[in-house]
């Protein structure tokens, strides 16, 4: 598989995980009743899996290995997902933040749940189709072909080495129970 294909594979999975949380903080914006839990498991999946994993594959093998193939950082489509992962990193502190708020009885807090939950929801929508259609072709294009296996194989040292054996799995299984719990 190539190394944009497991990309896109998590993005797949980042994707339901980010439909459940739309749908959980969209009936709590209605004033449903909704666990503050879901909100603090789901920050915790963007924690480990879609920043702790995926995104720490993308910036430290995939954008620095375009840059090294001529792709500039500064200014382009590399800086521009880096710009887009902090901002989501921004909201999903903000979402933990009231969502901590919330569980300990501040139900005040149940508005910034739901307003930072859906921010970040279609700030990854469009990150997500900004990577598939833009910025893997170009990986594509820029990374010799003998070099995007050894992309590949830097994924497996991140998720093995760096992030943890097993840490993967017990965030699909997460990212299960989450859809599970938005009924989806």
């Amino acid at each position: 598989m190539k190394a944009t294909e497991i990309l896109m594979e998590e993005h797949r999975v980042i994707e339901r995980v980010l439909n459940a949380l739309e749908k959980a903080a969209q009936a709590v914006a209605e004033g449903a009743s909704w666990e503050a839990r879901f909100f603090l498991d789901a920050a915790d999946f963007v924690r480990g899996f879609a920043d702790g994993c995926h995104h720490k594959k993308e910036e430290n093998v995939l954008f620095t290995t375009m840059s090294t193939c001529g792709v500039a950082v500064a200014g382009g489509p590399i800086g521009v997902m880096l710009a887009e992962h902090e901002e989501g990193r921004q909201y999903i502190r903000a979402l933990r933040a009231a969502a901590e708020r919330w569980q300990a009885g501040d139900e005040a807090a149940r508005p910034a749940v739901a307003e930072n939950a859906l921010n970040y929801v279609a700030l990854l929508r469009q990150h997500i189709l900004k990577e598939n259609n833009v910025l893997f072709p170009m990986a594509a294009q820029v990374i010799p072909v003998e070099e995007q296996d050894q992309v590949a194989e830097r994924f497996e040292h991140v998720e093995h080495e760096e992030t943890g054996e097993g840490v993967h799995e017990k965030y699909l299984a997460l990212a299960e129970k989450l859809l599970r719990e938005a009924g989806l």
